[in-house]
């Protein structure tokens, strides 16, 4: 009986995981980018809103956030010559589990001469929150990449912390079929304890990456002439630049991540701003 009993209890939670996908591929003609594929599934949704500097894609989470045993995919496909900027409505907020992880797999391709900006918001991670995350970036030899991604380990003007928890990142990019970047990064237990070492965040809740590619020395003086509220650096090789950010709170995070963008030449989505 306890058996059966423990099978309907674990087919009843996963009937009520979240699900979603979205996969998008953009293309150009003409000089102009359009979708050429769009699908949605589950509690993901995309939107185009109308802007004058080209093609924008927003992706929605209609549930309002992630939870242990949820699963998330995105998939975006950008076409040779295409243009894209993409990024999230609001930021991803993972909540509490009682045991398994969230799931959230990104793809991102872009193909000869396309450009691609990936910037969502930021992710936040709740106390005992599990999140499993990979991204996997595909780039040819000549197409350009903006992506940041943003981790606050709870909110700092809320007086949240994550003490406990689980978080893995990773991370691979291909240029012409070559790995040039490869990450894995992975957080267990007491998260509070280990980001207020030196070695790690010095205290810093709020956490950043930025890739570029392709990258050069103009991009690296560009970056480190700024000055920033927390802490960043910046270092380049395979032909991409990889910036490093760490703040006390995401509102610091956030004006050092737009002011590294605009030395990039990347103007943020205009629901950063909201």
């Amino acid at each position: 009986m306890r058996a059966i009993a423990a099978a309907i209890e674990q087919d009843t939670f996963a009937a009520n995981r979240a699900c979603g996908t979205i996969a998008l591929a953009v293309g150009a003609a003409d000089g102009v980018t359009r979708r050429t594929r769009v699908h949605e599934s589950g509690s993901l949704r995309v939107r185009f809103p109308n802007t004058q500097d080209g093609l924008e894609a927003v992706v929605v989470n209609t549930g309002g956030g992630m939870t242990g045993g949820d699963a998330f995919s995105v998939d975006i496909d950008v076409g040779k010559s295409a243009r894209l900027v993409a990024g999230t409505a609001a930021a991803e907020k993972i909540y509490r589990s009682a045991g398994p992880d969230a799931a959230m797999n990104v793809r991102l391709s872009v193909g000869a001469g396309g450009r691609l900006a990936w910037l969502p918001q930021e992710t936040i991670l709740f106390d005992r929150a599990r999140l499993k995350r990979r991204i996997d970036v595909d780039l040819a030899e000549d197409a350009s990449l903006v992506m940041a991604e943003a981790v606050l380990f709870g909110r700092a003007a809320m007086g949240e912390a994550m003490r406990d928890g689980f978080w893995a990142d990773t991370w691979r990019v291909r240029r012409g079929g070559k790995l040039v970047f490869a990450e894995n990064v992975r957080l267990d237990g007491d998260i509070a304890e280990k980001l207020a070492r030196p070695a790690s965040a010095a205290g810093c809740i709020a956490l950043a990456t930025v890739l570029v590619a392709p990258a050069d020395e103009t991009i690296l003086e560009a970056v480190r002439a700024l000055g920033f509220s927390g802490e960043a650096g910046i270092s380049a090789w395979n032909g991409i630049a990889v910036a490093r950010l760490v703040a006390r709170d995401g509102a610091t995070l956030r004006r050092d991540l737009v002011a590294i963008l605009a030395a990039l030449g990347q103007a943020v989505p205009r629901l950063w701003h909201q």
